[in-house]
């Protein structure tokens, strides 16, 4: 089996507690993830370890829904969420870390085992993946940075 393991960094121009606390909260991801296209809770809110939701996406051509579980949150510092459902079961991680001038840097990393022709596709998946995560980050910061 082929692993997929994309990491994709940036910088934003805004302070770290801004971007970790917007970034963490899956009711934004509409706004600043390209293929997102809605977002349902299964356990209230806000996101905590244990909290669950629902993200249907549009990636490669096909609709895809898959519940992600927060593994762990520390604030300010990491944040993760895992779905073992479906052909991808995908780890999503986010780290911040201070900049310069009240920036932050933002690393983003998605990391799996694909199944079926997901596996098959693997190294496609991982460019795919890699120029999403580029395109989310970009809008991420473009909004931030906008002060949205």
């Amino acid at each position: 089996m082929t692993t997929v393991d994309v990491v994709s960094e940036i910088v934003i121009a805004r302070p770290r507690s801004e971007v970790a606390t917007y970034a963490t909260d899956p009711d934004n991801a509409t706004a600043w993830y390209v293929n997102i296209k809605s977002v349902q809770w299964e356990t209230p809110r806000p996101a905590v370890v244990g909290s669950r939701f629902c993200f249907v996406a549009r990636f490669l051509g096909r609709v895809l829904r898959y519940t992600y579980e927060v593994a762990d949150l520390r604030p300010e510092k990491v944040f993760v969420m895992r779905t073992a459902q479906g052909p991808f079961p995908m780890e999503t991680t986010y780290l911040w870390e201070d900049g310069p001038n009240d920036t932050t840097k933002m690393t983003l990393r998605n990391r799996g085992t694909p199944s079926g022709l997901w596996g098959l596709a693997a190294p496609v998946l991982a460019r795919a993946i890699k120029r999403a995560n580029a395109q989310d980050l970009a809008r991420l910061k473009s909004l931030l940075e906008a002060g949205g």
